[in-house]
């Protein structure tokens, strides 16, 4: 059984939805698709979108460790790090370390996020990829691969890389990986990834012949599932209204 995604939307939890995607909307030049009282979705430049699910009780990851683990993160692409990285905490960024091509901050809502090198990013901020914590990444990266229709792209010691119809998702590999206990706020998901499908019956059955497990919750147009390494992600119609 073969299931292709229209698309994959990254969503990160956050108790102010409002100041945390205007945080990015400023710090991109993304624009708003769509904004309720209790999710707000961005839309990048190349047509991705980043979504903001209210949480009221979310409890912020405290990177690096595996106590409160990030369990998600973006990773942007800018053509000059510390300038895009000066810029963000302006905004109201931490700044939390840095390496040869990338700084790491904090959002306002707490989730790490890494802006890297691209010399031919211009002025432009773009998303890379989101990027998935994992104890088996190469795994990982595999089910969602065949998940989604998606193709394994790079697999190496720090992780793995799946790609299709200009759409990336990384997945790092964590030696002491801690998995959310979805719908605990005391283990938090921090972020999950919808994937937005044209039948549910037969994403359902591929899913759990793939290793997913069914979670409590669903509507009419969704269901929920936890992933081989425990992060939650949807299954979603895809609207009828989009092409």
């Amino acid at each position: 059984m073969t299931v292709t995604a229209r698309r994959t939307v990254t969503v990160l939890d956050a108790a102010d939805i409002v100041k945390v995607s205007e945080f990015y909307a400023a710090l991109t030049g993304w624009e708003f698709a769509d904004k309720d009282d209790d999710w707000i979705t961005l839309k990048t430049g190349d047509g991705q979108y980043v979504a903001f699910q209210l949480a009221p009780d979310h409890i912020p990851p405290q990177w690096p460790g595996q106590e409160h683990p990030q369990q998600y993160h973006l990773d942007l692409y800018v053509a000059d790090p510390e300038a895009a990285a000066g810029k963000a905490v302006t905004l109201g960024a931490t700044r939390l370390g840095a390496g040869a091509a990338w700084v790491t901050l904090a959002d306002p809502a707490g989730h790490p996020f890494d802006l890297c090198r691209k010399d031919d990013a211009g002025d432009e901020i773009s998303l890379f990829t989101a990027t998935i914590d994992a104890p088996d990444a190469a795994g990982l990266a595999r089910f969602y691969a065949d998940l989604t229709g998606m193709e394994v792209t790079y697999e190496g010691p720090e992780g793995a890389l799946i790609a299709g119809d200009g759409r990336n998702l990384m997945f790092q590999q964590i030696a002491d990986y801690t998995p959310p206990q979805w719908p605990d706020p005391a283990h938090p998901q921090q972020g999950h990834t919808d994937v937005f499908i044209d039948d549910l019956d037969a994403g359902e059955a591929r899913a759990l012949e793939l290793g997913a497990t069914r979670l409590p919750g669903q509507g009419r147009d969704f269901r929920v599932y936890a992933d081989p390494a425990g992060h939650p992600f949807c299954l979603c119609i895809w609207p009828s209204s989009e092409n």
